[in-house]
């Protein structure tokens, strides 16, 4: 598959001055995975072309000095083909924001972070439905529109949300850009995104639920509703509508879970 896919992504980041805008260029320019940098200053915007993790250019911003760096929208470098969003949580610690980006008919880019995992391989799936009645136990089977039977996310033979395993480390956190070209942005909004206790085999592992689940384990550690999301420059929000915080004050929030209003996104979240 091809890894070069670059994304634009855009970020509100607190600046005053064109020092800051230098510092915040400096950070960025040079470093290996990022294409172009644009600053401006005036709406405190800086919009980054890149092949790294949407975590990974947040801590390259951070890094120039004392200044928070919040994202709006992420988008393709030619063309906006639609974009989504997952806010997981579960009844245990895992919690994160997983993010869709169409960047071709023929390639969607995952881009997550999921804090609270215990170190080592997970399963994560688009499951078929939206329905959290039941937290994940209601959010059905994986997302299979064409009934074939479970695999990896490089088989011709697989779900359409089987999307492998993310890794998490030492720290309990995976951060991860996966590209997929079989799903597609349009066809996932308003079902759920699911991570498993355990390793998806991918259906090689011999198991009698290999080719149906991936034998990932029946617990369930966190999920969320896939809703539409801001792309490019259509995010306006300086005052979070959900419960009234400022941008700024919206980045000293956790990710999802405790402290943070678990609720299915607003369209420009």
């Amino acid at each position: 598959m091809d890894v070069d896919k670059s994304a634009k992504l855009e970020f509100a980041v607190q600046m005053t001055c064109e020092s800051c805008a230098n510092q915040v260029r400096g950070s960025l320019e040079g470093k290996p995975g990022v294409q172009s940098v644009s600053i401006d200053v005036g709406t405190q915007q800086v919009v980054v072309e890149s092949t790294l993790t949407i975590v990974e250019v947040q801590a390259l911003i951070e890094g120039s000095g004392r200044r928070r760096a919040v994202l709006k929208g992420v988008g393709g470098p030619e063309q906006d083909l639609g974009s989504a969003v997952a806010m997981l949580a579960g009844p245990g610690p895992v919690q994160g924001v997983v993010r869709f980006l169409q960047l071709s008919e023929e390639c969607c880019v995952i881009d997550g972070t999921l804090d609270g995992l215990a170190p080592g391989p997970h399963g994560l799936h688009v499951h078929a439905l939206g329905d959290l009645t039941s937290e994940c136990l209601s959010c059905g089977d994986h997302y299979n529109p064409f009934g074939r039977q479970h695999g990896g996310p490089e088989d011709s033979e697989r779900h359409v949300g089987d999307l492998g395993n993310i890794v998490a480390g030492p720290d309990r956190r995976a951060s991860f850009r996966l590209e997929d070209r079989q799903l597609k942005v349009w066809d996932v909004i308003g079902r759920s995104l699911v991570v498993d206790a355990g390793e998806d085999d991918l259906g090689r592992g011999g198991h009698t639920l290999s080719k149906e689940t991936g034998n990932s384990g029946k617990r369930v550690l966190a999920c969320g509703i896939i809703a539409r999301s801001a792309g490019l420059f259509q995010n306006t929000k300086q005052i979070c509508a959900c419960d009234g915080v400022t941008l700024w004050e919206e980045r000293d929030r956790p990710l999802a879970g405790k402290g943070r209003r678990i609720e299915t996104p607003a369209a420009n979240l």
